[in-house]
């Protein structure tokens, strides 16, 4: 057997990285390593306008559409809006106009009833609607408003009726008569004489409350109005059909 096997097989005992010199490509032909290990060097820089992006991680955390928006679409009361009816339909929309007007309001809880009926005038004021054309009859409290609702509606001298009263909770149940039956003794009022009556009537759990919605004057008397303007149209429609 050749001696020659029991040798080692490099020609050269040199360390590896001087190895990886002698093979490092060199396509110029000048013979020089380049100034940077191989090693040395990091990840690709990324191009250019790369760096202003922020990294995933460090974006703010964004909140849910659903938690954004639904505390801006929600309002404490009822939030007025617009009905987009379709072409082609017949619609009658009625609109506050100059008519003759009864107001009813409670003298119970009078700093509050005050302040609706003073809201209430001044918005019949703003619509055009004369003091002589309105008649104001207080009565004792919230509960005796659908009587005196339904005495002016019999009349036949008032196009609508504006119902204005304060009934605050209490610790006994008398809030939930008083309240239950002045709704729907002003609704009965309405539907037997045919004469819109509006609910401005405050139901709340404290003063505090009532305060923030004194505007329910001004609001019943729009209700009120925009409804007599409703039913005029439909008994004058009704009348030239008939005719």
């Amino acid at each position: 057997m050749s001696d020659g096997l029991d040798q080692p097989r490099f020609a050269i005992d040199e360390p590896e990285e001087e190895r990886r010199e002698d093979v490092w490509d060199d396509p110029d032909g000048e013979g020089q390593a380049p100034e940077q290990e191989p090693e040395a060097e990091a990840e690709p820089e990324p191009e250019r306008g790369e760096e202003a992006e922020p990294a995933p991680e460090q974006e703010p955390e964004e909140v849910p559409a659903e938690e954004d928006e639904l505390p801006r679409l929600r309002g404490p009361e009822h939030a007025a809006g617009e009905l987009d009816v379709p072409d082609g339909y017949g619609v009658i929309e009625g609109e506050p106009r100059r008519r003759a007007v009864g107001v009813v309001v409670a003298r119970f809880n009078g700093e509050l009833t005050n302040e609706l009926l003073r809201r209430a005038l001044d918005e019949l004021e703003r619509l055009g609607v004369g003091r002589e054309a309105v008649t104001v009859i207080p009565v004792p409290g919230a509960f005796e408003l659908p009587l005196a609702a339904m005495a002016l509606a019999k009349t036949r001298r008032y196009s609508c009726i504006v119902a204005l009263g304060a009934v605050i909770r209490g610790e006994t149940p008398h809030f939930e008569y008083v309240a239950s039956e002045a709704a729907s003794g002003l609704q009965l009022a309405g539907l037997e004489t045919g004469v819109p009556v509006a609910f401005g009537v405050l139901t709340t759990d404290d003063e505090e409350q009532a305060r923030e919605r004194l505007d329910k004057g001004a609001e019943a008397v729009r209700t009120a109005l925009e409804m007599a303007d409703v039913f005029a149209q439909l008994r004058a429609a009704a009348g030239t059909a008939n005719g």
